[in-house]
């Protein structure tokens, strides 16, 4: 490589380097073969060699070894191929939302919500929501509370849900969507799931898991501890994976006390059952948070949509 500083080559790339040029890059690199390349990005084979080549006088370096069987990233090319993935997946996910819009003539809508909102409140509405409203793209991720809030005030999502936040977002304006409480699962082979109503006493010598939600989970199952005058019995899991607890649930006789929200998909399917325990903490209930002002019709149409759909189940 040339002798030049990382600002001079940084201009080089901001002033010079162009949108075919990280394409072919991540196309050779992935396929190892110019010809593979070539058809991939619908180019002639001397098309593909002569942007490579543009691109390694511009950082005057070599890009790629050449050997019988096709061509290998050199070190430089590996430390370009990080920026370069960046800027084609960007183009062709911001490419595909837009083409949406042109296309379906209704947009997009961002949802993000928490895992309790999307289990509780999103996940059983979507198909239904499609099927109403087929030209309109929802793209749906899950964040914590705190990532979620972020997401909202700098103007990443169109939609969010969850609980009623201490502070909601300036600009943003929240309403209770679905009512929750929390609840102890367990797998549909549990010994209890028969019993018609589960007492305290019942669930003392049981093996509990830490839960989804489980700082607040645990206040309870403290509180009840208390009043049993015993500690209950804790299994010392810590995770933040919630698949753990409900394959762990599903395979052996422990119990957990989560959301009900984030276990209803689970309970419907029949994996997993809730006891019907004799108390049920309540919790805040889940909602929405929208933009105050110019909510984005596809937005609008959503959010009014999972209103309906919960008032009616």
């Amino acid at each position: 490589m040339g002798q030049f500083s990382s600002t001079t080559l940084e201009n080089r790339l901001l002033a010079r380097a162009r949108f075919r040029h990280m394409q072919v890059l991540v196309a050779v690199a992935e396929l190892g073969s110019i010809r593979r390349a070539a058809d991939a990005v619908a180019m002639t084979q001397p098309g593909v060699t002569k942007v490579l080549a543009d691109l390694e006088g511009l950082l005057e370096t070599v890009l790629f070894h050449r050997h019988s069987r096709g061509v290998r990233p050199t070190p430089a090319c590996i430390e370009l191929l990080s920026l370069a993935r960046q800027i084609v997946g960007g183009v062709a996910s911001t490419a595909a939302a837009i083409g949406a819009r042109h296309r379906q003539g209704e947009g997009t809508v961002r949802v993000a919500g928490t895992s309790a909102a999307i289990n509780g409140a999103i996940a059983a509405a979507l198909l239904a929501f499609n099927e109403k409203h087929p030209k309109i793209q929802v793209q749906v991720s899950e964040a914590d509370a705190d990532d979620l809030l972020l997401a909202t005030a700098r103007g990443e999502v169109d939609v969010a849900v969850c609980r009623e936040p201490r502070l909601v977002p300036e600009g943003w304006s929240y309403r209770d969507l679905v009512q929750d409480r929390l609840v102890i699962a367990c797998g549909v082979h549990h010994p209890l799931v028969r019993k018609r109503r589960v007492r305290l006493k019942d669930v003392q010598h049981e093996l509990w898991l830490p839960g989804h939600a489980a700082a607040l989970s645990r206040r309870h199952m403290d509180a009840f501890a208390e009043e049993l005058g015993k500690p209950l019995r804790y299994c010392e899991l810590v995770t933040r994976i919630p698949a753990l607890t409900w394959t762990a649930l599903r395979t052996s006789n422990a119990i957990a006390l989560v959301p009900y929200s984030v276990v209803r998909p689970f309970v419907e399917a029949r994996t997993l059952s809730i006891l019907s325990f004799e108390r049920n903490p309540p919790l805040a209930p889940i909602g929405l948070l929208l933009p105050e002002i110019s909510p984005r019709p596809a937005a609008l149409l959503f959010s009014e949509y999972l209103e309906r759909f919960h008032a009616i189940t």
